[in-house]
């Protein structure tokens, strides 16, 4: 299970700049490996929207109580909320290559057991929660890696139309997948649904096992892993744009939820319908998703991120709507190619806004920031509206989450995705060309101090400037920040921030960006001295 939502379309390494287009938008595929890795991730992706169809339908022969068919969503999005994080950094820090491996190996057994105790007659619903909460956490293991290593497939001016393909592949699959899963479910069982998923992730396995990358370059030894998640977590709270995309990721998700833990619901109890019926509905959603693919490259050019968010969620509501009330089986799924095209607008929309705003060292861990906002919000969402339903009904349950989407669309007044637009995260190579001393990696903690000379009338400006400064630094991996004025020579500031040990104060030079450059020039306009600002390096004694 390489991939089994829109979602995990996020982690790929964009860089800051987009990069010169490819000749054609297929031109990625003329790549041996990324070839064979985008059809046998084709393929698991169609095993999995099958098994998807499979798990919720058996909940729905089990069980008719509506909490238990939402908790097979919740189940499937809770391992991206716990462990997205935990992969990123783990993508970050060791072969990704060997993690993948390990991931798909995970996934053939969950899948495989879930084969075996359905063709034994043994499914309950506890099996069929705890089935969807091991292959979702596969899935969270291999998300932010699996998009990280496509750099090294394509050349740079490739990546854009990769991960447009990439994209294009999910929702294939989002159209092939729910309506053979329904027809296989139809004539063989939820047995042979499963069979075929466990089958499906064998090639990925395969084309990875395959494939060598070319060894990477580190200057400094890797990250350990609770330094590293504390140094992710440090940057996105420093990342304005980042935390706005955070911010719209909860609102929309939590409210959007609905429409994904309710459908089956609305399909067995309200239409009727068998598991054809079913997979006919999921299939009807991702021909939207493909429409909206395949036309959101013109609508970006008409419209900026913030509008044809609202636009989407906007149409998202309205399809939680027709869901609640529209009980003739070929309107509503007209109106479920809309819910497809609305979900790939918004997804596609929050997605290029987290890339934007994550530079490379670090893109692993804020995507995965991201993946768990959006399967955190998934999860708490889909427990709500399975426990509105039952004490109420699916159609209010479903009305409330609607009205819910049209109100989060108020949060663009506050939260801009558009905001700083010329954002350029791009790594430079000469971040810092003053001496660095001679120290223990390991001694620490260190401070690092900056003097300035500062005109009075210009105290208060900088002041305000040095904002951005802190921001930099904390992005950076420092500790804490601080800045003070000397009381004996008024005009003197004194920048302070730590950083745990001098080998953090050298991947801070390293993790310095063209934003970053930027940034740093405006304050030193304000320095009044003849040369730069004094630099001074408190390392704790050993």
């Amino acid at each position: 299970m390489a991939q089994v939502n829109d979602i995990h379309s996020a982690g790929a390494e964009l860089p800051s700049e987009l990069p010169v287009q490819a000749a054609s938008p297929w031109q990625p595929l003329r790549q041996p490996v990324f070839r064979m890795l985008w059809l046998a991730t084709v393929v698991s992706n169609i095993g999995s929207w099958m098994n998807d169809v499979g798990v919720n339908w058996s909940m729905l022969t089990l069980s008719s109580d509506p909490l238990m068919v939402a908790l097979v969503q919740a189940a499937s999005s809770l391992p991206m909320f716990l462990f997205a994080l935990p992969s990123g950094v783990m993508a970050d820090i060791v072969d990704r290559r060997k993690y993948l491996l390990f991931s798909q190996l995970w996934v053939f057994i969950a899948a495989s057991g879930l084969t075996l105790l359905s063709w034994a007659g043994l499914v309950t619903p506890a099996v069929l929660l705890i089935a969807a909460f091991l292959l979702s956490t596969g899935a969270a293991m291999s998300s932010p890696p699996f998009q990280a290593i496509v750099p090294d497939l394509v050349n740079k001016n490739e990546l854009g139309p990769a991960i447009a393909l990439n994209s294009l592949g999910i929702n294939i699959s989002r159209a092939i997948g729910p309506a053979l899963g329904g027809l296989i479910l139809s004539f063989a069982g939820p047995w042979m649904v499963f069979l075929l998923n466990a089958l499906s992730v064998l090639g990925v396995a395969w084309v990875l096992y395959r494939w060598q990358a070319a060894p990477s370059i580190q200057r400094l030894p890797p990250e350990h892993f609770f330094p590293a998640v504390r140094v992710g977590l440090r940057y996105v709270h420093a990342a304005p744009v980042f935390r706005n995309v955070l911010v719209r990721t909860c609102a929309f998700f939590l409210f959007g939820s609905a429409g994904w833990a309710l459908l089956p619901l609305v399909a067995r109890r309200e239409l009727g319908l068998g598991p054809g019926g079913y997979g006919i509905m999921l299939a009807c959603i991702g021909l939207g998703a493909i429409c909206g693919a395949v036309l959101l490259p013109g609508l970006r050019k008409k419209f900026s991120a913030d509008r044809l968010m609202v636009l989407a969620s906007l149409m998202f509501g309205l399809t939680m709507l027709a869901l609640a009330f529209i009980r003739h089986f070929w309107w509503l799924n007209a109106c479920e190619f809309f819910t497809g095209f609305a979900w790939i607008a918004v997804l596609s929309t929050l997605n290029l806004g987290a890339q934007r705003s994550a530079a490379k060292w670090v893109k692993a861990r804020a995507l995965a920031v991201y993946l768990t906002a959006f399967f955190g919000s998934m999860t708490v969402g889909s427990a709500v509206w399975g426990q509105l339903a039952t004490h109420f009904s699916i159609p209010v349950s479903l009305s409330i989450a609607a009205v819910g989407m049209f109100l989060s669309c108020a949060t663009v007044w506050r939260w801009r995705l558009d905001q700083d637009p010329d954002l350029n995260l791009e790594i430079l190579n000469d971040s810092d060309n003053s001496p660095v001393p001679d120290v223990h990696h390991n001694r620490g903690p260190v401070m690092v101090s900056y003097e300035y000379r500062i005109r009075p009338e210009d105290a208060h400006d900088f002041t305000v400037c040095m904002q951005d400064m802190r921001r930099v630094r904390r992005r950076g991996g420092a500790i804490n920040w601080s800045i003070y004025e000397d009381v004996l020579q008024p005009g003197i500031f004194v920048e302070t921030f730590v950083v745990g040990s001098w080998m953090e104060h050298l991947r801070e030079k390293e993790r310095y960006t063209m934003n970053d450059r930027k940034i740093q020039s405006r304050v030193y306009a304000f320095h009044q001295g003849e040369n730069m600002p004094d630099v001074r390096y408190l390392v704790a004694p050993a």
